[in-house]
């Protein structure tokens, strides 16, 4: 969501937050299966993916690399995507795959828009590498200002053309990839992603060898290196991830699969159940997998909140966040989980005590820098912060103290930043408007009608 636009302000009114969510499908898995079926032999089904602004940017790059994409929709109340004007909703993707991606592109598919989308950038980048066609990628606002400075030397150091403007979008890329040996330092653990997806298409004899001498968010690796197994793909690890090599001539297979659901967006009904005193079932979160952001959880149990899971008769998995007592701060390392960031600063104020969230640097790049930001915002609301460059600490009191009687939260085109502070209206004293509100559906579009919200304009 670029700045200086016109932008949706809506008015969350306090009240407890309860009831069953079904929580929608996860991005990250989505973002994934997607270009994994474009780059497949065969016609591959994506079960009930996410249906969302960043989604969309995905299917949009995947159609330019000359997948075929055709959607199935339903009227289903128990489906979490957003209704189209007809009130039915996505429930799949049936995807002919381009195999033979490598070939040179048509000319009017050599350009790709990202949108919001940082998954989509990075991930297509490498991608792009794959064949001699030149393709520009371009973004919002937002992602002209993220670099990806790091994974274009490392693509450049595999023979691939990289330029763009220090690292940012515009950028094009031309391959093809060559191999060789290359160190990437992942402050994101999206570049390495990028690479792992594409390296084993490179042609049979072309060997690809990665040095990581930093690595954050590690539980998305072990997601994209679930796929690699899953599709029988050859590659070498060490087990600390320092060290990868992959040869070419590997394949992705068609396949059918459902989405798993989102920790990352459940950590937003579940904060707003944490502040406010409620009670949230949560449906359709799968305990085993992949997804870091499960933590959240443990965070909340961690600062006073009953955390149960169960399934009901269906065998259909459910998790249920509930407080009776005060929330206690504490000290939380989110190097694995720097999305967590904002729901989690906002839940610590409403705890007693300090909440230190820690080694997490890598949240100050991110759609915005989040540190900065929740500290600035949270100001607002009465609430003390102190900022450290590799995390925040919340000086919580137990409530919300807004100095103003509808204190206005500038939500920075940030999704994630935009979902913290719906959440924490549902505990404060009194109603929170928020600016930029539309980037909720960057990757949770129903989100604020779950929230007593009124719109403001």
């Amino acid at each position: 969501m670029g700045r200086g636009r016109v932008t949706m302000r809506v008015r969350i009114n306090p009240r407890r937050f309860s009831g069953t969510v079904k929580i929608p499908a996860s991005k990250s898995h989505t973002i994934r299966q997607l270009l994994i079926a474009s780059l497949a032999d065969g016609v591959s089904e994506i079960q009930y993916p996410l249906d969302s602004l960043d989604a969309r940017s995905c299917v949009s790059a995947c159609g330019a690399f000359g997948a075929e994409i055709t959607e199935y929709r339903a009227a289903d109340l128990s489906n979490p995507n957003p209704p189209d004007e007809k009130g039915e909703k996505l429930t799949g993707w049936k995807i002919a795959g381009n195999s033979n991606f490598k070939s040179p592109l048509p000319a009017s598919r050599s350009r790709i828009d990202a949108g919001n989308s940082g998954t989509t950038l990075y991930l297509a980048l490498a991608v792009a590498g794959l064949q001699a066609e030149t393709v520009e990628f371009t973004g919002d606002e937002q992602i002209k200002r993220r670099s990806a400075a790091p994974l274009l030397d490392a693509l450049s150091g595999l023979g691939i053309r990289c330029e763009s403007n220090n690292g940012c979008a515009p950028i094009t890329i031309r391959g093809p990839w060559k191999g060789g040996k290359v160190s990437l330092s992942c402050p994101t653990s999206q570049y390495l992603s990028a690479l792992l997806i594409a390296s084993p298409l490179a042609p049979s004899g072309v060997v690809t060898e990665i040095d990581v001498p930093l690595l954050n968010e590690k539980p998305y690796i072990e997601m994209t290196l679930s796929y690699l197994k899953t599709h029988g793909v050859f590659f070498q690890a060490e087990p600390d991830f320092s060290h990868f090599v992959i040869p070419g001539g590997s394949s992705w297979k068609a396949f059918s699969r459902s989405v798993p659901a989102d920790f990352s967006s459940a950590a937003f009904p579940a904060a707003a159940a944490a502040v406010s005193g409620g009670t949230v079932t949560l449906l359709g979160l799968d305990q085993k997998d992949t997804q870091g952001d499960k933590f959240f959880f443990e965070m909340l149990k961690s600062m006073g909140c009953e955390v149960q899971w169960s399934e009901n008769g269906k065998n259909i998995p459910s998790l249920t966040v509930s407080r009776k007592d005060p929330l206690r701060g504490g000290t939380f390392d989110l190097n694995e989980t720097p999305d967590l960031l904002p729901a989690a600063a906002v839940t610590a104020a409403y705890a007693y005590g300090d909440t230190a969230l820690v080694n997490v640097a890598h949240a100050r790049i991110k759609e915005t820098d989040r540190i900065a930001v929740m500290a600035g915002e949270l100001a607002k609301l009465g609430v003390n912060c102190t900022e450290r460059p590799d995390g925040l600490i919340i000086h919580g009191k137990g409530a919300l103290s807004p100095p103003e009687p509808v204190p206005v939260i500038d939500g920075h085109g940030d999704h994630r930043i935009v979902m913290a502070f719906a959440a924490a209206a549902s505990g404060s004293p009194v109603p929170i408007e928020i600016t930029g509100a539309e980037s909720a559906a960057v990757t949770y579009p129903g989100f604020l009608d779950l929230l007593d919200t009124a719109m403001i304009n």
